[in-house]
C-alpha cells in the first residue's frame, strides 16, 4: 500500500518528524515540547495506525531527540506501542535512539522506553 508521507518540519518547540513508508524513512529528531502535545502527535499517531494496518517488510524508527517534555513522553511511548504491534506480525522492527553524547538523562529515557516496549532499541550517542 502506498502512503503518503508524513513530514513535519521543526520549530523552536516541536520536533521535525518524517515518516515515508516508501523509502522506509522514520524519523523524529529536534526538541518535543509542543504546547498543545495532542494536536501536535494526533496527525503522527493516525499515520502510525495506517502504517500498522501494512507494514514494511522491516521498520526502523529513528528517535534523535535532544530533549521532550512530560507531555510528550506519553506519545513516544504510544508510537513504541504501535511499533511493537508491528512486530507482533512477525515483522522486523528496530528503534535506534539516538542522544547527544554525555546527555544521560536522553540515554536513561531511552533505555526506559527500551525496558517497557518489546521491540529491538540500539543507542546512538552523536
Amino acid at each position: 500500500m502506498q502512503m503518503e508521507t508524513l513530514k513535519i518540519e521543526a520549530t523552536i518547540d516541536t520536533p521535525a518528524i518524517i515518516l515515508d513508508s516508501n523509502n522506509n524513512h522514520f524519523e523524529i529528531s529536534g526538541k518535543s515540547y509542543p504546547e498543545d502535545t495532542k494536536e501536535f502527535y494526533g496527525p503522527v499517531l493516525a499515520w502510525i495506525d495506517l502504517y500498522v494496518s501494512s507494514p514494511n517488510k522491516e521498520t526502523t524508527f529513528i528517535f534523535k531527540l535532544k530533549y521532550f517534555n512530560s507531555s510528550s513522553y506519553k506519545p513516544i511511548f504510544d508510537i513504541l506501542n504501535k511499533l511493537h504491534i508491528i512486530k507482533t506480525k512477525n515483522i522486523k522492527v528496530n528503534v535506534e535512539w539516538h542522544y547527544k553524547d554525555g546527555d544521560t538523562d536522553m540515554l536513561e529515557a531511552g533505555e526506559e522506553f527500551g525496558d517497557l516496549v518489546e521491540v529491538s532499541f540500539s543507542f546512538h550517542p552523536f
